[in-house]
Protein backbone atom coordinates (compact mmCIF):
# COMPACT_ATOMS: atom_id res chain seq x y z
CA UNK A 1 0.00 0.00 0.00
CA UNK A 2 2.79 2.49 0.65
CA UNK A 3 4.11 1.82 -2.65
CA UNK A 4 0.42 3.04 -4.33
CA UNK A 5 0.07 5.88 -2.41
CA UNK A 6 3.84 6.97 -3.16
CA UNK A 7 2.90 6.18 -7.05
CA UNK A 8 -0.21 8.40 -6.78
CA UNK A 9 1.73 11.21 -4.68
CA UNK A 10 4.16 11.36 -7.95
CA UNK A 11 1.63 11.79 -10.13
CA UNK A 12 -0.73 14.23 -8.32
CA UNK A 13 2.13 16.50 -7.75
CA UNK A 14 2.93 16.40 -11.49
CA UNK A 15 -0.23 16.83 -13.18
CA UNK A 16 0.97 19.88 -14.36
CA UNK A 17 3.98 18.92 -15.63
CA UNK A 18 2.73 15.88 -17.31
CA UNK A 19 -0.21 18.59 -19.52
CA UNK A 20 2.74 20.69 -19.88
CA UNK A 21 5.27 18.19 -21.65
CA UNK A 22 2.57 16.06 -23.56
CA UNK A 23 1.29 19.06 -25.45
CA UNK A 24 5.36 19.95 -25.92
CA UNK A 25 5.71 16.02 -27.21
CA UNK A 26 2.83 16.47 -29.85
CA UNK A 27 3.74 19.73 -31.17
CA UNK A 28 7.50 18.49 -31.78
CA UNK A 29 5.89 15.07 -32.95
CA UNK A 30 4.21 17.20 -35.90
CA UNK A 31 6.29 20.35 -36.53
CA UNK A 32 7.77 19.25 -39.70
CA UNK A 33 4.18 17.97 -40.99
CA UNK A 34 1.83 20.57 -43.12
CA UNK A 35 -1.24 18.97 -41.00
CA UNK A 36 0.44 18.49 -38.11
CA UNK A 37 -2.03 17.10 -35.90
CA UNK A 38 -4.48 15.69 -38.14
CA UNK A 39 -2.26 13.00 -38.65
CA UNK A 40 -3.70 11.74 -35.63
CA UNK A 41 -7.33 11.23 -36.72
CA UNK A 42 -5.97 10.75 -40.66
CA UNK A 43 -3.84 7.28 -39.72
CA UNK A 44 -6.93 5.58 -38.43
CA UNK A 45 -9.03 7.15 -40.83
CA UNK A 46 -6.95 5.60 -43.51
CA UNK A 47 -7.47 2.31 -41.69
CA UNK A 48 -10.80 2.78 -41.18
CA UNK A 49 -11.34 3.04 -45.03
CA UNK A 50 -9.39 0.24 -45.66
CA UNK A 51 -11.82 -1.91 -43.57
CA UNK A 52 -14.56 -0.90 -44.74
CA UNK A 53 -13.38 -1.11 -48.67
CA UNK A 54 -12.34 -5.16 -47.28
CA UNK A 55 -15.65 -5.69 -44.67
CA UNK A 56 -18.01 -3.21 -44.92
CA UNK A 57 -18.09 -3.76 -49.11
CA UNK A 58 -16.43 -6.73 -49.79
CA UNK A 59 -16.57 -10.02 -47.13
CA UNK A 60 -19.68 -8.86 -44.91
CA UNK A 61 -21.72 -7.81 -47.92
CA UNK A 62 -25.01 -6.10 -47.91
CA UNK A 63 -26.13 -7.39 -43.78
CA UNK A 64 -27.56 -4.11 -43.13
CA UNK A 65 -26.79 -2.51 -39.85
CA UNK A 66 -25.35 -3.13 -36.49
CA UNK A 67 -27.68 -2.14 -33.59
CA UNK A 68 -29.16 0.23 -35.80
CA UNK A 69 -25.79 2.42 -36.31
CA UNK A 70 -24.18 2.07 -39.87
CA UNK A 71 -20.98 -0.18 -40.26
CA UNK A 72 -19.22 2.55 -41.23
CA UNK A 73 -19.95 4.53 -38.15
CA UNK A 74 -19.25 0.82 -36.29
CA UNK A 75 -15.94 0.62 -37.79
CA UNK A 76 -14.86 4.17 -37.21
CA UNK A 77 -15.78 3.81 -33.48
CA UNK A 78 -14.08 0.44 -33.61
CA UNK A 79 -10.75 1.48 -35.38
CA UNK A 80 -10.75 4.61 -33.11
CA UNK A 81 -11.32 3.14 -29.80
CA UNK A 82 -8.69 0.30 -30.26
CA UNK A 83 -6.38 2.87 -31.50
CA UNK A 84 -6.14 4.89 -28.42
CA UNK A 85 -6.53 1.34 -25.99
CA UNK A 86 -3.48 0.01 -27.70
CA UNK A 87 -2.07 3.52 -28.08
CA UNK A 88 -1.73 3.69 -24.39
CA UNK A 89 -0.49 0.30 -23.67
CA UNK A 90 2.77 0.87 -26.11
CA UNK A 91 3.22 4.07 -24.67
CA UNK A 92 3.18 3.07 -21.08
CA UNK A 93 5.09 0.24 -22.19
CA UNK A 94 7.60 2.00 -23.97
CA UNK A 95 7.91 5.25 -21.49
CA UNK A 96 10.71 4.37 -19.13
CA UNK A 97 13.37 3.14 -22.48
CA UNK A 98 12.73 5.40 -24.48
CA UNK A 99 13.19 8.43 -21.72
CA UNK A 100 15.73 6.68 -19.45
CA UNK A 101 17.57 9.44 -20.12
CA UNK A 102 15.45 11.99 -17.70
CA UNK A 103 15.52 9.02 -14.90
CA UNK A 104 18.78 9.07 -14.54
CA UNK A 105 20.34 12.57 -15.56
CA UNK A 106 17.55 14.68 -14.03
CA UNK A 107 16.03 12.18 -11.08
CA UNK A 108 12.31 12.39 -12.93
CA UNK A 109 9.84 9.88 -10.97
CA UNK A 110 9.57 7.03 -13.51
CA UNK A 111 5.81 6.84 -12.88
CA UNK A 112 5.46 10.26 -14.67
CA UNK A 113 6.91 8.92 -17.82
CA UNK A 114 3.92 6.51 -17.91
CA UNK A 115 1.66 9.23 -17.51
CA UNK A 116 2.85 11.94 -19.94
CA UNK A 117 3.33 8.97 -22.37
CA UNK A 118 -0.15 7.98 -22.38
CA UNK A 119 -1.27 11.98 -22.10
CA UNK A 120 -0.42 12.06 -26.15
CA UNK A 121 -2.93 9.53 -26.37
CA UNK A 122 -5.25 11.10 -24.77
CA UNK A 123 -5.06 14.19 -26.46
CA UNK A 124 -5.41 12.92 -29.72
CA UNK A 125 -8.16 10.68 -28.71
CA UNK A 126 -10.44 14.14 -27.30
CA UNK A 127 -10.23 14.99 -30.98
CA UNK A 128 -11.37 11.66 -32.33
CA UNK A 129 -13.89 10.99 -29.59
CA UNK A 130 -15.43 15.05 -30.90
CA UNK A 131 -15.88 13.65 -34.26
CA UNK A 132 -17.75 10.45 -32.87
CA UNK A 133 -19.98 12.76 -30.73
CA UNK A 134 -20.75 14.80 -33.62
CA UNK A 135 -21.67 11.83 -35.82
CA UNK A 136 -24.07 10.44 -32.76
CA UNK A 137 -25.87 13.63 -32.60
CA UNK A 138 -26.75 14.76 -36.10
CA UNK A 139 -27.62 10.96 -36.48
CA UNK A 140 -29.56 10.73 -33.19
CA UNK A 141 -27.62 7.27 -32.25
CA UNK A 142 -27.65 7.23 -28.69
CA UNK A 143 -29.36 9.57 -25.73
CA UNK A 144 -27.70 12.34 -24.70
CA UNK A 145 -27.14 11.16 -21.06
CA UNK A 146 -24.95 8.30 -22.42
CA UNK A 147 -22.45 10.57 -23.40
CA UNK A 148 -21.40 10.66 -19.57
CA UNK A 149 -20.11 6.94 -19.50
CA UNK A 150 -17.78 8.57 -22.23
CA UNK A 151 -15.74 9.73 -18.78
CA UNK A 152 -16.44 6.13 -17.44
CA UNK A 153 -14.69 4.63 -20.62
CA UNK A 154 -11.62 6.90 -19.92
CA UNK A 155 -11.09 6.33 -16.53
CA UNK A 156 -11.12 2.30 -16.86
CA UNK A 157 -8.92 2.30 -20.22
CA UNK A 158 -6.61 5.03 -18.44
CA UNK A 159 -6.21 2.65 -15.18
CA UNK A 160 -6.24 -0.37 -17.23
CA UNK A 161 -3.70 0.67 -19.72
CA UNK A 162 -1.63 2.65 -17.13
CA UNK A 163 -1.42 -0.75 -15.30
CA UNK A 164 -0.36 -2.99 -18.12
CA UNK A 165 2.23 -0.05 -18.30
CA UNK A 166 4.02 -0.53 -14.76
CA UNK A 167 4.27 -4.23 -15.82
CA UNK A 168 5.93 -4.13 -19.22
CA UNK A 169 8.21 -0.64 -19.07
CA UNK A 170 10.43 -2.78 -16.78
CA UNK A 171 9.72 -6.26 -18.11
CA UNK A 172 10.46 -4.91 -21.68
CA UNK A 173 13.98 -3.23 -20.26
CA UNK A 174 15.03 -6.33 -18.31
CA UNK A 175 13.99 -9.17 -20.98
CA UNK A 176 13.72 -7.58 -24.50
CA UNK A 177 12.15 -10.52 -26.21
CA UNK A 178 9.02 -9.15 -24.33
CA UNK A 179 9.07 -6.26 -26.62
CA UNK A 180 8.35 -8.66 -29.80
CA UNK A 181 5.66 -11.27 -27.97
CA UNK A 182 3.98 -7.76 -27.09
CA UNK A 183 3.74 -6.53 -30.59
CA UNK A 184 2.65 -9.99 -31.12
CA UNK A 185 -0.10 -10.67 -28.40
CA UNK A 186 -1.70 -6.41 -28.95
CA UNK A 187 -1.95 -7.88 -32.87
CA UNK A 188 -4.00 -10.80 -32.02
CA UNK A 189 -6.17 -8.98 -29.68
CA UNK A 190 -7.00 -6.82 -32.86
CA UNK A 191 -8.79 -9.68 -34.06
CA UNK A 192 -10.23 -11.01 -31.06
CA UNK A 193 -11.52 -7.75 -30.22
CA UNK A 194 -15.12 -6.99 -31.75
CA UNK A 195 -13.25 -4.01 -34.14
CA UNK A 196 -14.99 -4.63 -37.58
CA UNK A 197 -16.85 -7.45 -36.32
CA UNK A 198 -20.57 -8.05 -34.43
CA UNK A 199 -20.54 -10.05 -30.70
CA UNK A 200 -23.92 -11.46 -31.61
CA UNK A 201 -24.24 -14.42 -33.57
CA UNK A 202 -21.00 -15.83 -32.91
CA UNK A 203 -19.59 -19.52 -32.26
CA UNK A 204 -20.09 -20.41 -28.22
CA UNK A 205 -15.85 -19.58 -28.42
CA UNK A 206 -15.86 -16.19 -29.93
CA UNK A 207 -18.06 -15.64 -27.18
CA UNK A 208 -15.94 -16.60 -24.80
CA UNK A 209 -12.97 -15.14 -25.51
CA UNK A 210 -15.22 -11.77 -25.42
CA UNK A 211 -16.39 -12.24 -21.81
CA UNK A 212 -13.05 -12.63 -20.69
CA UNK A 213 -11.14 -9.89 -23.20
CA UNK A 214 -11.12 -6.59 -20.95
CA UNK A 215 -10.25 -4.55 -24.52
CA UNK A 216 -13.43 -6.03 -25.84
CA UNK A 217 -15.20 -4.70 -22.71
CA UNK A 218 -13.58 -1.67 -23.38
CA UNK A 219 -14.48 -0.51 -27.24
CA UNK A 220 -18.23 -1.91 -26.51
CA UNK A 221 -18.33 0.62 -23.27
CA UNK A 222 -17.11 3.24 -25.50
CA UNK A 223 -19.84 2.76 -28.33
CA UNK A 224 -23.00 2.28 -25.43
CA UNK A 225 -21.59 5.59 -24.61
CA UNK A 226 -21.77 7.38 -27.84
CA UNK A 227 -23.51 5.64 -30.45
CA UNK A 228 -25.71 2.86 -29.46
CA UNK A 229 -29.42 3.20 -28.57
CA UNK A 230 -30.05 1.08 -25.77
CA UNK A 231 -28.59 0.81 -22.26
CA UNK A 232 -25.66 3.29 -20.84
CA UNK A 233 -23.33 0.74 -20.04
CA UNK A 234 -22.46 -2.45 -21.95
CA UNK A 235 -22.71 -5.54 -19.96
CA UNK A 236 -23.69 -7.05 -16.91
CA UNK A 237 -22.50 -6.48 -13.03
CA UNK A 238 -20.47 -9.70 -13.43
CA UNK A 239 -18.50 -8.01 -16.95
CA UNK A 240 -18.01 -5.25 -14.29
CA UNK A 241 -16.57 -7.22 -11.49
CA UNK A 242 -14.68 -9.55 -13.81
CA UNK A 243 -12.40 -6.16 -15.51
CA UNK A 244 -12.13 -4.23 -12.09
CA UNK A 245 -10.97 -7.43 -10.88
CA UNK A 246 -8.67 -8.23 -13.89
CA UNK A 247 -7.37 -3.89 -13.94
CA UNK A 248 -6.67 -3.99 -9.82
CA UNK A 249 -4.88 -6.65 -9.80
CA UNK A 250 -2.46 -5.94 -12.76
CA UNK A 251 -2.34 -2.46 -11.02
CA UNK A 252 -1.03 -3.57 -7.49
CA UNK A 253 1.22 -5.91 -9.20
CA UNK A 254 2.47 -3.38 -11.46
CA UNK A 255 3.29 -1.31 -8.82
CA UNK A 256 5.19 -4.06 -6.70
CA UNK A 257 7.38 -4.55 -10.67
CA UNK A 258 8.19 -0.93 -10.72
CA UNK A 259 9.42 -0.49 -7.53
CA UNK A 260 11.52 -3.15 -7.18
CA UNK A 261 13.37 -2.20 -10.46
CA UNK A 262 12.45 1.34 -11.35
CA UNK A 263 16.42 1.84 -9.71
CA UNK A 264 17.65 -0.68 -11.35
CA UNK A 265 16.46 -0.44 -14.89
CA UNK A 266 19.68 1.55 -16.08
CA UNK A 267 21.79 -1.34 -15.50
CA UNK A 268 19.78 -3.44 -17.99
CA UNK A 269 20.24 -0.83 -20.82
Amino acid sequence: MKNVLALLKENFENLHLIWKLSLYNIKAQYANHYLGILWAILMPAAQVGVFYVIFGLGLRGDRGDVQNVPFLVYLITGIFGFSFISGCINAASNAISSQIGLVTKMKFPSSVLLSMSMANNVITFMIMSVIVLVISIVNGYSEPLHYLVWFYFMFATIIFTYSIGLIMSSVNILIRDFKNIQANVMRMFFFITPIFWEPAGRPPLMETIMAFNPLAYLLMTFRYALIFDGPAFYGDVSDHIFFWSITLFLFFIGVQVHYRYKDRLVDYL
